[in-house]
């Protein structure tokens, strides 16, 4: 975010709509052009120079108020507002009230003076109407046609045509209508700012040796902090000092603690179970996987899907399309075929009500939030609701292999030992030390069979081929076939070499001076995963899973078969990934997952790309969805979580408009009440609020469907 904007919490949002429209006024102020007033997160950003007395006139036109409480920031440090809170007690508390004193109207006012049963309707009209009343008659002399406008009208023309039980109802009911939006959106709103509690706002920072508090912002790369038991890390780093479990579930959805040790690295939010830890700061907390989180968390909340702008737009024209329709119902009736007056004015008047545009306005938004959050709990950060509306219509996945169907780590997937006593001592002695891929992946397979580790005499590397030693006065040699052109080797041990070589498995041959003392064969570990998770996609009618790697087509075969893809390619470059994956988008929506730089532009091309969360930096970039585990695991989840989305948001719009042309209708045969209409509206709005907050809820099958993918299998590749 630029130092010239500021970003403000707004209390008071209880409608879309209204926000948008607010947003368009504070835009026309000098200086507001790139203002951007949020419904969905309640944050507005303005640029610096913009008047905000006059911001907050706008918003107290529509009944909403900066809470001054304390600017929003992008660190994550923001405490959800209880203001919100309050001002939705005090409207319940209002709507209830009205309620009562209506029902003893409704009992008790043939009992007393006309002044006073009219009294008895009054006051909760007032009480619960008030703030709707004044803004929609506001938009009367401004000729603008929102929500507000059509239930002034609407009250205007019942208290004028007598009907005070229907005028005090619509107040009531439109007040509860608004309490309810707000409640939902509040919830949606709290779920995901829970997400964003999880930054501690201060560190321990030593300086010559002295614990000092200092801010997190002010944390540099190279700052060693202490973390005691029980506290939050305040930004990526590695232990230096210290040994505990570390709870990651804010980063990477994965709730069991993780051990630690001198050399691990760990991520800022993460929580210090219960050792004592000294951490040198990797990145500066505004680098931080933390911060980089909450950007995208707080940015998602900020873009609309295709289906919100469509509903918005239709809303701008909706709304006075009803009025006019409204205006029709009670004119020509009486013009042309010498009906009554009131009778079809009041008609009109439950037009405008079953017209008012509350539930679909709502069909999306509470849904969308609900969505996002429930994915960033479950470790998958989605990046907007766009991509969370992608993600629910993808029918094709494609796969890198390298550090996203496999780890990336290789490891000894078959081993030919010919002399027991010294192959494993002089592999063991020769890659002891080394920092290499290769050697890390034999010296695990060494110290696994509990093989001592000797010195070298003396050691060398040999260009193009590996490694030359001196052990115990013996020469030996580590490589490829190259480093043993000085034997004739036996034709069984020629015949293992090519069969490893035809299983796609990279070769490091030991040797002495006389024999070849045995054979690693060395691959990339397949996750433990990534088959479960094939398989789980395949059950949600993803219809093409498809790996593409620049490895060997040989390698790439096996990996293919043992994790389950129904097709696979190899020998890829990144522009040929790029131009696959074109290919696949010509007849599908297709995601793409991947992990490194060569997957970036593959990435970009999909109409959705996912990055695995321990990727590089310009995968999780260019990537729409990250998957924060570095796990495949919850991706089905993920898929799942949006397709109920877009299901919903599908069913809420049907249901909004269904309950409205059903009660339209009603209007041909002048059966239309405000009764009818009320409930119509109120009902809708009711029902798609909580339709979507249904998404917040523990669903038991997803979790055991998700535990079913995270769980360990054996890999098909050892």
């Amino acid at each position: 975010m630029s130092a010239d904007v500021k970003e403000y919490r707004v209390q008071g949002l209880t409608c879309g709509h209204c926000a948008g429209k607010m947003e368009q006024e504070i835009k026309k102020l000098p200086g507001g052009e790139d203002a951007r007033l949020s419904y969905n997160s309640g944050i507005l950003s303005v640029h610096s120079t913009v008047s905000m007395p006059e911001v907050e006139k706008i918003l107290k036109e529509e009944g909403a108020s900066l809470d001054m409480s304390g600017e929003s920031g992008e660190s994550g440090h923001e405490t959800p507002s209880t203001a919100d809170g309050g001002r939705h007690r005090r409207m319940f508390a209002i709507v209830a009230f009205s309620a009562a004193l209506y029902a003893a109207a409704l009992l008790w006012s043939d009992e007393l003076a006309p002044w006073a049963g009219l009294t008895l309707y009054l006051i909760p009209m007032a009480l619960s109407g008030y703030v709707t009343f004044m803004k929609g008659l506001r938009n009367i002399f401004k000729w603008k046609f929102t929500m507000d406008t059509l239930m002034t009208v609407a009250l205007i023309g019942a208290v004028a045509i007598g009907e005070w039980k229907e005028a005090t109802l619509v107040a009531i009911l439109f007040g509860l209508n608004e309490w309810l939006e707000g409640q939902g959106m509040e919830k949606a709103r709290r779920s995901m700012e829970a997400l964003l509690q999880v930054a501690p706002k201060e560190a321990v920072r030593l300086v010559k040796g002295q614990e000092v508090v200092v801010p997190i912002e002010t944390l540099r790369a190279g700052d060693i902090v202490v973390i005691k038991p029980g506290t939050k890390i305040p930004s990526d780093g590695t232990i230096i000092e210290g040994r505990s479990s570390v709870n990651e579930a804010a980063i990477t959805g994965e709730s069991m603690p993780v051990d630690k040790e001198e050399g691990s690295s760990v991520y800022g939010g993460s929580v210090n179970n219960e050792g004592l830890l000294h951490i040198e700061i990797d990145k500066a907390y505004k680098d931080s996987s933390l911060a980089r989180i909450l950007h995208l968390v707080r940015e998602a909340q900020e873009t609309k899907t295709p289906t919100e702008l469509f509903i918005n737009r239709f809303a701008q024209y909706y709304t006075p399309v009803i009025m006019v329709i409204s205006a029709l119902v009670t004119v020509l009736p009486p013009l042309l075929l010498q009906q009554e007056w009131q009778t079809w004015l009041y008609q009109g008047l439950a037009v405008l009500i079953v017209g008012c545009p509350c539930a679909l306005i709502l069909a999306s938004p509470i849904a969308i939030v609900s969505g996002i959050s429930r994915n960033a709990r479950g470790g998958i950060l989605v990046k907007g609701g766009v991509y969370l509306e992608q993600l629910g219509k993808l029918d094709t996945l494609a796969f890198d292999k390298t550090g996203t169907l496999t780890k990336g780590e290789p490891h000894v997937a078959q081993l030919e030992i010919y002399d027991e006593e010294r192959f494993l001592t002089a592999a063991g002695a020769m890659e002891h030390g080394s920092s290499h891929p290769l050697a890390k992946a034999i010296m695990k397979e060494v110290l696994s069979r509990g093989t001592a580790v000797k010195k070298t005499d003396s050691l060398q590397t040999v260009t193009g081929k590996g490694l030359e030693a001196l052990i115990d006065g013996q020469r030996y040699w580590l490589g490829n076939e190259s480093c043993i052109a000085h034997l004739a080797v036996p034709a069984h041990v020629q015949s293992r070499i090519d069969e490893m070589k035809a299983d796609g498995l990279t070769i490091v041959i030991g040797a002495d001076e006389h024999k070849v003392l045995g054979l690693f064969g060395i691959q990339d570990e397949i996750r433990e995963e990534s088959a479960a998770v094939m398989s789980a996609l395949h059950a949600l009618g993803i219809k093409r899973t498809v790996m593409l790697t620049g490895d060997h087509p040989r390698t790439a075969e096996k990996v293919a078969a043992a994790v389950g893809v129904s097709a696979f390619e190899g020998g890829l470059l990144p522009e040929d990934k790029v131009r696959r994956v074109k290919e696949l988008t010509a007849d599908g929506q297709v995601g793409m997952v991947g992990d490194g730089i060569n997957d970036a532009p593959a990435l970009a091309s999909a109409q959705l790309g996912i990055a695995m969360g321990k990727g590089t930096d310009s995968a999780i970039e260019t990537a729409d969805i990250v998957l924060m585990q570095d796990h495949l695991g919850k991706l089905p989840s993920a898929i799942r979580t949006a397709r109920s989305v877009n299901r919903i948001i599908r069913f809420n719009i049907f249901v909004a408009l269904g309950l409205k042309i059903f009660a339209l209708l009603l209007t041909i045969p002048g059966w239309l009440t405000l009764w009818i209409a009320i409930l119509s509206d109120m009902g809708a709005t009711v029902f798609v609020t909580l339709v979507s907050l249904t998404l917040l809820l523990p669903r038991k099958e997803e979790d055991l469907a998700a535990a079913r993918a995270n769980s360990p299998i054996p890999s098909t590749s050892k």
